[in-house]
């Protein structure tokens, strides 16, 4: 490891305390039985909790610091991922028409699903900022599941940001982590089908078929959910 990329660990373990919204545990970790409330260990049954247990001290500063590091690349990626739609939507608006060509030379709508391309203009991408600034606010003031189709993609962009500088970095973060943290911010997601369906047409025997549908991916899921106004608009 460089001295650089020291540098960025210790700014990621600093920036971790300012991921407010979600827990170390929501994050990952284990938490140990000494720690736990009486009420707190009747959701556990004693073997894992006896697992939990036979951590060692060492075992126990490692998985902190692992997951503390990764909650500090949350924040550290939802900055960056705001800042490079930007930069996208400053490309897009010198633009005369987009092609996904286009869209394949962006920093963020890259990521989004390759089969709307074409669709994803200079309108589109200020309205997927606003959704994607109300998404990573979330982890600051209490996380709230994803309202729409677009606060899901937010998710994945942010998370695909988290793993590229994970990978250029060569951060020490918990095995599997992207997965956890999917389990967590995307529980029963749908915008995962829409990957899975790159040539364009619907995901077969999707129960949510109609809400998959492009022009729907700002609609919230339910009256109920929160779906900032000018994306909506």
């Amino acid at each position: 490891m460089s001295a650089d990329d020291d540098d960025i660990t210790e700014e990621l373990l600093a920036d971790a305390a300012k991921l407010t919204g979600l827990s170390l545990e929501l994050l990952g970790l284990d938490p140990h039985p000494d720690d736990m409330t009486a009420e707190q260990r009747l959701q556990f049954d004693s073997e894992d909790l006896a697992e939990m247990a036979a951590v060692t001290p060492g075992e126990r500063t490692k998985a902190v610091s692992q997951t503390r590091l990764l909650a500090g690349l949350l924040w550290n990626s939802s900055g960056i991922l705001i800042g490079q739609l930007f930069r996208d939507l400053g490309t897009l608006s010198n633009l005369e028409a987009v092609t996904p060509s286009d869209i394949a030379g962006t920093s963020v709508l890259s990521s989004l699903p390759p089969q709307f391309a074409a669709g994803y203009d200079a309108k589109f991408t200020q309205k997927f900022i606003a959704v994607a600034a109300d998404v990573t606010a979330s982890l600051v003031r209490g996380w709230t599941a994803p309202g729409c189709l677009a606060a899901e993609l937010a998710v994945r962009c942010l998370l695909d940001q988290a793993e590229l500088t994970e990978d250029i970095y060569e951060l020490d973060l918990p095995e599997d982590w992207r997965a956890r943290v999917e389990d967590v911010l995307l529980d029963g997601a749908d915008s995962e089908a829409l990957y899975e369906d790159a040539d364009g047409g619907s995901p077969a025997g999707h129960v949510n078929d109609g809400m998959l549908d492009f022009e729907h991916w700002f609609t919230p899921f339910t009256p109920g959910d929160a779906v900032p106004p000018y994306a909506c608009s």
